[in-house]
């Protein structure tokens, strides 16, 4: 159960560091469109991000799938500016039965970011016998620290629009705008260029 544990708490910590924050910035980013009522769809958005980044991750970690490190840096702050941009420019979720673009934004996005932390999670499995275990304990850890994201912006969210009464659409407009402006300087540090 040791091992479980470990790989657990790296996943939590890994969505939760607020040194390497784009996860935090594209979690905000798929929420922002979004009140404590929809619930459902959030959690959703971010499962269909964590199968996402648990695929390429898994995929990456095995040396199944190689990507450029430098071109992965770059396209991880891209995948925050579009979703952002998104909710620019359709500020409140499309309703109906169809998938939702957001939902298309998480699953794919999802394997682009698992791309950026693979390097470092083969390095710490070395020789593992199997990787089955420290990937789904990591992944399950990376799920409950998106939550926790999420049940802090949801809660601050519903405060200021709720209690406070900020519209709705200011609201979404702006964190969008906020999160686009982080996310493109991270575009611009990139090694890619």
């Amino acid at each position: 159960m040791g091992q479980f544990q470990l790989y657990f708490q790296l996943g939590i910590q890994h969505i939760l560091d607020l040194a390497g924050f784009d996860h935090i910035l594209f979690v905000v980013a798929l929420c922002a469109l979004y009140v404590l009522r929809d619930w459902k769809k959030i959690i959703i958005l971010v499962t269909a991000f964590t199968i996402g980044h648990s695929i390429t991750l898994a995929l990456a970690t095995l040396q199944l799938l190689k990507v450029n490190s430098d071109l992965i840096e770059f396209l991880i702050p891209l995948t925050i500016v579009i979703t952002a941009l998104s909710n620019i420019f359709k500020p409140k979720p499309s309703t109906g039965r169809g998938i939702q673009i957001n939902y298309f934004f998480a699953l794919f996005f999802g394997l682009i970011h698992g791309l950026g932390f693979s390097n470092y999670l083969r390095s710490l499995l070395g020789k593992e016998a199997s990787i089955f275990q420290p990937l789904l304990a990591f992944n399950l850890g990376l799920e409950v620290g998106q939550l926790v994201i999420v049940a802090i912006f949801m809660t601050a969210s519903s405060i200021l629009i709720g209690i406070a009464g900020i519209n709705r659409k200011d609201w979404t407009l702006v964190i969008s705008a906020i999160v686009l402006g982080m996310a493109f300087m991270m575009m611009l540090d990139a090694k890619y260029w």
